[in-house]
């Protein structure tokens, strides 16, 4: 077990090495900073994008966990929500894990585009071990100045969870989308992301949410989470998959598809999928796993397609996903996802249930043992 200056910490020292546990120091905290004691922390796809160093910049060695729930143990000077209400030690809380956005700079002030600030970092993924307890697989995170946190007031912290990093994502996916009531809407995959923009088109009044997936316990939660109609990608061809979307959307395929496989094929099929002049998302491409064709006539040009592509989230998609969750139909949708719950030592099993699809929300708990 540590001592009271210590905090046990899961790192990832580089990719396609195990994670390590670390005691590292508990910080000097800076005024308008805080130290929070993690309850929950997210294992996602990205950390296992991370352990097989699929993504760029990444500051190796570094403490995965950028979606965590928490108390704040202790805040140096004053820290305040949007509200201009003060946190106070002993409020449970979450943080919105991308931090340093600049509000200043061309995309942020021009394109009002801040998800493409070049400044923005995020909590374990852009911070490093060096930056301190800058991630969730810890038993504290430091809190840095600036760092904006919400209560979770009303909402468990294990619903809150089922949702995680998906939340504000797909939020983001379906806003771009556009839906409008009445509008039949595709969803490829059936991940976290996939399953929560079902959920927030269903909310949103699509009239009927088609989610083409796997494995089969997955597609059974897409329909928890308010699909009408599910597919096993795995058991038929893309052909079948286009006859099964078309033979429900009277031969002109869907009027949105949102894209959330990660699969680079997918994008293409995104595009086949949906119906002339429909609407279609990219949200899932957050790694470079290479290129594939299309026919920009065929698939783009001449049906007439409007095609936009979906990175990150910012502090409005977080602050709505939690309000949407204090809500009694959001908690319905969410509690509807089972979490399987690991340890900071079962950090390398949990990634492996994560990339093999085993679990559909995994989660740390850093307070259980961990050193035993």
């Amino acid at each position: 077990m540590t001592d009271n200056k210590m905090a046990l910490s899961a790192v990832m020292p580089s990719p396609d090495q195990d994670i390590e546990l670390r005691e590292l120091p508990l910080p000097e905290l800076e005024e308008g900073s805080a130290l929070l004691k993690v309850e929950l922390s997210e294992v996602c796809g990205t950390d296992v994008h991370l352990q097989r160093g699929k993504l760029a910049g990444v500051p190796y060695p570094i403490i995965p966990g950028h979606v965590s729930v928490g108390v704040l143990e202790k805040i140096h000077g004053q820290i305040f929500d949007v509200h201009g209400e003060p946190f106070h030690e002993g409020d449970r809380v979450t943080f919105l894990d991308v931090h340093e956005t600049c509000h200043q700079c061309w995309h942020c002030m021009v394109a009002k585009a801040s998800t493409r600030c070049p400044h923005r970092k995020v909590y374990g993924i852009t911070y490093g071990v060096e930056d301190g307890l800058t991630g969730g697989w810890s038993e504290y995170i430091y809190i840095k100045p600036g760092v904006h946190c919400i209560r979770l007031d009303g909402v468990s912290s294990e619903t809150y969870m089922a949702g995680g990093c998906s939340l504000p994502t797909a939020i983001h996916a379906v806003e771009r989308a556009d839906i409008a009531f009445g509008d039949t809407v595709l969803i490829l995959g059936s991940g976290p992301v996939g399953l929560s923009a079902v959920a927030f088109a269903n909310l949103r009044g699509a009239s009927t949410i088609l989610c083409i997936g796997a494995p089969t316990d997955r597609l059974k939660h897409a329909k928890l989470m308010g699909a009408s109609d599910t597919l096993d990608f795995t058991k038929h061809t893309e052909s079948d998959r286009l006859d099964w979307v078309r033979s429900i959307t009277h031969g002109r395929g869907a009027d949105v598809t949102i894209e959330c496989t990660g699969a680079p094929q997918a994008v293409s099929q995104a595009m086949r999928f949906a119906r002339d002049a429909g609407r279609v998302v990219i949200v899932g491409q957050y790694t470079d796993h290479g290129e594939v064709p299309f026919n920009p006539h065929l698939d783009l040009n001449k049906k007439h397609l409007d095609v936009r592509g979906c990175w990150g989230s910012d502090y409005s998609h977080f602050h709505r996903a939690i309000d949407m969750l204090r809500t009694e139909r959001g908690q319905a949708l969410w509690s509807t996802i089972k979490l399987d719950r690991y340890t900071l030592s079962q950090a390398n099993d949990a990634l492996s249930a994560v990339a093999e699809a085993r679990a559909i929300k995994a989660i740390i708990v850093p307070s259980s043992a961990n050193s035993d």
